[in-house]
């Protein structure tokens, strides 16, 4: 075998490892709406509880890991303690999710006193609804503010094309688009805002702000405008109260095992072949170049 191949499989056998590694990866991703309670799977636990152990590390904040349970009991040093608790599948359970609560969970298992690979990675993605206003009447301005807290030193764009993860505003009647409210998006941060001027008619009107991952929606919150007159009053005052729902023909969570991702695969092994493809070419133009200056040095001697 020829040097150039020899590199070749050498650097097929590297991607290779490479993928291999990857593969002990178990990776999921939970959407929920702030003020829901969510169950985190553990999908690396055994039978007994006693042996797990989860951590919590916002790490794009820079904070360190907090342990929430360890070896199957609350820590009841930190603060949110008592939003927490072990389902019988190992699962963690946190109840009133708020935007503090977004980050990557792990799901750690010791035996003897001796950690066990690998470990069971859950990425928590929060969708939150917020308005300019408290307390809003006809004929004003309002603002609906849907952020998702997620990756946020990565830009919102970049997620959007390798995740395909969407906000939208919809009406009541599903419809993304209407004459009457604005809608603008940051590149920055995954919010999408919503700018209307509320009418009288407006009582009892939704407004819902969904996220999509590859068009499937994950979850949603739903903003309905309540009109109450005050006594003595000649303007309604329309709070606005909030509700969170979950696409019945959906889950809410997607579960990576093996390689991050069929296209990551793809692209390393077309790496390969590319490197390869590039030492042939290399070699075959070595050959070529040692022929023509075999031929040049017959024809001056």
């Amino acid at each position: 075998m020829s040097d150039n191949n020899h590199l070749c499989l050498l650097g097929l056998i590297f991607l290779s490892s490479l993928l291999t590694g990857v593969s002990g990866v178990d990776e999921t991703h939970v959407f929920i709406s702030s003020g829901e309670d969510v169950r985190l799977p553990c999908n690396n636990a055994l039978q007994d509880c006693t042996s797990n152990t989860w951590l919590y590390n916002n790490r794009f904040r820079d904070s360190a890991a907090v342990e929430l349970i360890h070896l199957g009991r609350n820590n009841k040093d930190i603060e949110r303690h008592e939003r927490l608790s072990l389902g019988s599948d190992c699962s963690l359970n946190i109840r009133n999710i708020s935007t503090e609560d977004y980050g990557s969970y792990t799901c750690r298992q010791y035996v003897n006193h001796t950690r066990l690979t690998p470990d069971a990675l859950v990425n928590l993605h929060v969708l939150h609804v917020s308005s300019s206003h408290t307390e809003i009447s006809s004929g004003l301005s309002v603002t609906l503010f849907c952020r998702l807290y997620s990756y946020p030193r990565v830009s919102c764009d970049d997620w959007i094309r390798s995740e395909r993860i969407h906000l939208f505003w919809v009406n009541q009647a599903g419809v993304k688009s209407d004459s009457r409210y604005q809608i603008s998006s940051s590149s920055d941060h995954c919010i999408i805002s919503l700018n209307k001027t509320l009418l009288n008619e407006d009582h009892n009107r939704e407004w819902r702000c969904e996220v999509t991952e590859r068009d499937q929606v994950k979850t949603s919150v739903t903003y309905t405008v309540k009109s109450s007159a005050e006594a003595g009053s000649t303007t309604s005052v329309i709070p606005v109260h909030s509700t969170h729902s979950q696409d019945p023909s959906t889950t809410n969570t997607h579960t990576i095992k093996g390689t991050s991702s069929l296209s990551s695969s793809h692209q390393c092994f077309t790496a390969a072949l590319r490197y390869c493809f590039l030492l042939k070419s290399v070699s075959r133009y070595n050959e070529f170049l040692s022929e023509d200056i075999k031929r040049w040095s017959k024809r001056n001697h």
